[in-house]
C-alpha cells in the first residue's frame, strides 16, 4: 500500500529532479506551464489519491475532476484548488490544454509567514467544491498573476519568495470570492464511485509480501478519511451497493489474507499478526477464530501439503 502522492512522485511523473534550491529553507514552491509539461503530466494514470502538497491550477481546456462523491466537469476555463486533505482524480478530456499550476508545501504558507491557517480556509474543507469556472477576463487576470510568479521565481531578487507568497495569497482570496462549480452528478453514480474507490484502496494494500509490510488502512474511519467522506455515509453507501458494512468488508478481506499467509509462508503468527495490523497476537487469534472457528496455529497445522 502506497502512501499519499508525494512531491518526489510528482517530480518523477514529470521526469524531473526535485530542485534543491526552490524554497529549501521556507518550504517547497514551484510553478509550471501546463502546455510545456502537458505530455508528461498525462503519461500513465494518475490514481485517485491524496497528495502531500497543495496545488493551485489555472485551467484552459476541457477536463473532469473526480472526487469520491462527485464529478465536476470543466468546460473551458477554471481555477482548481487542491489540498492534502481531499483526494481526487483529474482527467483531461482533450489534447488542447494550457494554463499554469503551482505546487507548495504547507510550511511555505505557514501561519507565521502568511497569517493564514490553510486547513481552515473554506477552499480546503472536505465536502466543498474547490473548482471555479471563470470568465475570459478573470482568466487573463489570473494568468498575469501566474506569469508574475514564474518571472519572480527565476529572478535574483533576494525577497522573491515573500513576493511570491503574496501572489499565492491573492490567488487564494480570488478563489474564495468566486462561486464554486457544481458537481455533475450524485446519487447512484456517486455511490458506485465511492464503492469502487473503497475497494481500490482496500485491495491496493495486498498482497502482503514481507513481514515488515503492514496495513495502513484498517478501520472504517481510516477509509472514510482517505475518501474525504463521513464514516456513516461510507457505511450507508456500502450497505446499499454491496449489502455489507464497511467493517464486514474490511474484516473479510483481512481474514482472506490471513489464510493466504498461513498457507503460503513460514512466518510465525506474531509476524502475520503484525503485518495485518494487529498490535497483539491475542487480538489476531481472537479475530481469526471468529471467522475460522479455530486458531491460526491449528488452521496452519491442518493444511494438507
Amino acid at each position: 500500500m502506497s502512501g499519499p502522492f508525494t512531491l518526489t512522485d510528482f517530480y518523477g511523473k514529470l521526469s524531473l529532479p526535485i530542485p534543491e534550491n526552490i524554497g529549501k529553507d521556507i518550504g517547497h514552491f514551484n510553478v509550471f506551464n501546463i502546455a510545456e509539461y502537458r505530455v508528461r503530466l498525462n503519461k500513465g494514470e494518475m490514481r485517485y489519491d491524496r497528495r502531500s502538497y497543495f496545488k493551485i491550477s489555472l485551467i484552459n481546456g476541457k477536463n473532469r475532476a473526480e472526487y469520491a462523491d462527485k464529478v465536476i466537469d470543466i468546460d473551458n476555463k477554471a481555477l482548481l484548488f487542491a489540498s492534502p486533505k481531499i483526494p481526487y482524480h483529474y482527467v483531461p478530456q482533450d489534447d488542447d490544454q494550457s494554463g499554469y499550476f503551482c505546487v507548495f508545501t504547507e510550511n511555505f504558507l505557514s501561519k507565521d509567514k502568511s497569517g493564514l491557517i490553510l486547513e481552515k480556509l473554506p477552499l480546503f474543507q472536505p465536502g466543498g467544491y474547490p473548482i471555479f469556472q471563470i470568465s475570459d477576463g478573470d482568466y487573463g487576470e489570473v494568468e498575469q498573476l501566474f506569469m508574475k510568479i514564474e518571472r519572480e521565481l527565476s529572478s535574483d531578487y533576494p525577497f522573491k519568495f515573500e513576493l511570491i507568497r503574496a501572489y499565492v495569497i491573492e490567488l487564494l482570496h480570488m478563489g474564495q470570492k468566486l462561486q464554486p462549480a457544481l458537481p455533475a452528478e450524485n446519487g447512484h453514480n456517486a455511490s458506485t464511485r465511492i464503492t469502487d474507490l473503497f475497494v481500490e484502496l482496500l485491495e491496493r494494500q495486498f498482497p502482503i509480501n514481507t513481514p515488515s509490510q503492514q496495513l495502513l488502512l484498517k478501520t472504517p474511519n481510516d477509509f472514510a478519511e482517505r475518501l474525504a467522506v463521513h464514516p456513516n455515509h461510507l457505511n450507508k453507501v456500502l450497505k446499499e451497493t454491496t449489502g455489507s458494512t464497511t467493517t464486514a468488508i474490511i474484516h473479510a478481506r483481512i481474514f482472506e489474507e490471513a489464510k493466504i499467509l498461513l498457507n503460503n509462508t513460514d512466518w510465525n503468527i506474531s509476524e502475520i499478526a503484525f503485518s495485518l495490523g494487529f498490535e497483539e497476537v491475542a487480538h489476531f487469534s481472537n479475530f481469526f477464530k471468529k471467522f475460522a472457528k479455530t486458531s491460526p496455529l491449528k488452521f496452519r497445522g491442518s493444511i494438507v501439503i
